[in-house]
């Protein structure tokens, strides 16, 4: 964590100066693997699971575990933070290979994985595989929880998921007894069909003490197949529920490491650039996808994010021999961050948010003053 730390600084610095004076960064600090669009349950708000029903023989096209051990030796040990997302991660045979491989070669110091809890024996199963294999990375299990009982069951299209997330999360627990890098976090998805439910789930989510909790917006992803689909909350619901929920955010902070406080003021801050995104219709502050964040497909294409995702591809690994710096310093790579600064986009995609955040001094300057808030 501390080299981490000593790195940020020259990083950020020459992110900024690569988007200021349209120069190529440096690689990315903040790398999302997605290894696979395999998926158990059945959302209303992402349809990832229904893509390889009506397009069975893509799934052969998914990289193979040699593919991605190529891939993150051309990524070489630059980044900080890594997640690997699906699909459901916990599906693929080899996950704990991939992200073993991803810690020997990248060195990432934190290493995120959500899951939607659907399988809590192999969850727990390979999280302690990861552990003992990846014993320097702060590791974060993310349990998705869109609902109380029925109504996440309704939600996720899965009958029992509730009490499968349950049980994930008191497996888990056990498994902390043994390893301190392990952070649980619970994660929801705020949509239309349950954003007057969500105080309902913070308030829950509360009584069990994870780790850390986040709530994102839905929105509209090529990555996730539901471009035509109506699920994202109205702004002025939206804003009224997430300002409660900021108020109240640093539940028993006094018995929470440093790593969670960092996250939940990460958090806080977060929730107030989307509720003025949300508000103005642009980028609040400058969006560094592309430049310090980046999102690779189990298929090997590169994007800056997950919601330009196939609108603006940079290039596909596999076309560049695995070479992922042949993708970052090439001039299609260059036009799509062009695109990026000139503020045609905004989004509430968290994981974009928090490298926005880090590379934004005024933002850093008032979680550090939160943080230092919260011992005093």
């Amino acid at each position: 964590m501390i080299r981490s730390l000593l790195q940020l600084p020259p990083n950020i610095l020459s992110y900024k100066l690569s988007r200021s004076i349209n120069l190529r960064p440096p690689l990315p600090i903040n790398i999302t693997v997605s290894l696979t669009n395999v998926c158990n349950s059945r959302c209303k708000t992402c349809f990832i699971w229904k893509h390889y029903i009506d397009n069975p023989e893509q799934k052969e096209k998914e990289f193979k575990t040699w593919e991605f051990e190529r891939t993150f030796r051309s990524l070489g040990d630059k980044a900080i933070w890594f997640t690997l997302s699906g699909g459901e991660p916990f599906l693929r045979d080899d996950m704990v290979e991939i992200c073993t491989l991803a810690y020997e070669i990248c060195t990432p110091q934190i290493i995120t994985i959500p899951t939607n809890c659907l399988l809590p024996d192999i969850i727990e199963k390979k999280t302690r595989q990861i552990l003992e294999k990846c014993s320097d990375v702060k590791l974060i299990i993310n349990l998705s929880l869109d609902g109380i009982g029925d109504k996440h069951d309704e939600l996720r299209g899965v009958n029992n998921n509730f009490t499968q997330v349950l049980n994930t999360f008191q497996q888990l627990n056990k498994i902390k007894k043994d390893f301190q890098n392990l952070n649980i976090g619970v994660h929801s998805v705020i949509s239309k069909f349950n954003v007057n439910h969500i105080e309902q789930i913070y308030n829950y989510v509360k009584k069990l003490d994870p780790d850390s909790y986040i709530s994102e917006i839905a929105e509209n992803r090529t990555e996730l197949f539901n471009m035509d689909k109506d699920i994202a909350p109205n702004s002025v619901t939206y804003e009224k529920t997430i300002n409660r929920i900021s108020d109240n955010i640093s539940w028993d902070s006094t018995t929470k490491n440093t790593m969670s406080k960092l996250i939940q003021n990460f958090r806080k801050k977060y929730y107030d650039l989307v509720v003025k995104e949300q508000t103005l219709k642009r980028q609040v502050i400058p969006c560094y996808a592309g430049y310090a964040s980046c999102h690779i497909t189990p298929y090997g294409d590169v994007w800056p994010c997950c919601v330009l995702g196939y609108d603006k591809p940079m290039g596909n690994l596999r076309e560049f021999g695995y070479d992922f710096k042949k993708i970052w310093f090439s001039e299609q790579a260059d036009e799509v961050r062009k695109f990026i600064k000139e503020g045609n986009c905004y989004c509430p995609l968290a994981n974009a948010h928090y490298t926005n955040i880090l590379c934004n001094f005024r933002s850093v300057l008032d979680i550090l003053g939160s943080m230092i808030g919260s011992y005093v």
